[in-house]
């Protein structure tokens, strides 16, 4: 597991979702045009806020997509959080060789996005995941 250092640009990022939120970060993944942010278990709801009210604010301040992912000590629980969007049918872990790989089912429909133009999502996913986990590979089925 990587440890999780923060930049000066995503501190003020986390701090903002904070304030927002009153929830705790345990994460924050810039991937481009979005942010990740991964709350504490059982923050979901809070970080969310009524009706979305919380993302819909913060994406309105910082012009980004912003993703709340719930954070789990268990591998495939945390998986199956990241991949939460794309109705996740389940999650299998195993070992191959010196690495650990993790398939994500998800919903067929939903396959390409959670892939992502040129594999983008998934390899955010994937650092997403090996920042918490020792899962080294990440695939969707």
């Amino acid at each position: 597991m990587a440890e999780v250092t923060f930049d000066e640009q995503t501190m003020r990022y986390v701090a903002l979702f904070q304030d927002t939120t009153r929830t705790t970060v345990v994460d924050c993944v810039i991937g481009g045009d979005r942010l990740i942010f991964v709350v504490k278990e059982g923050d979901i709801g809070k970080a969310i806020g009524k009706r979305g009210e919380h993302v819909a604010k913060l994406k309105r301040l910082l012009n980004k997509d912003i993703h709340v992912v719930e954070y789990s000590d268990q591998p495939d629980k945390f998986v199956a959080n990241v991949f939460r969007n794309y109705d996740v049918k389940g999650v299998q872990i195993e070992k191959r060789g010196d690495i650990v790989h993790a398939t994500v089912t998800v919903e067929s429909t939903k396959k390409g996005r959670a892939i992502g133009r040129d594999g983008r999502n998934l390899r955010i996913s994937r650092d997403l995941i090996a920042r918490h986990h020792a899962i080294q590979s990440v695939s969707v089925a």
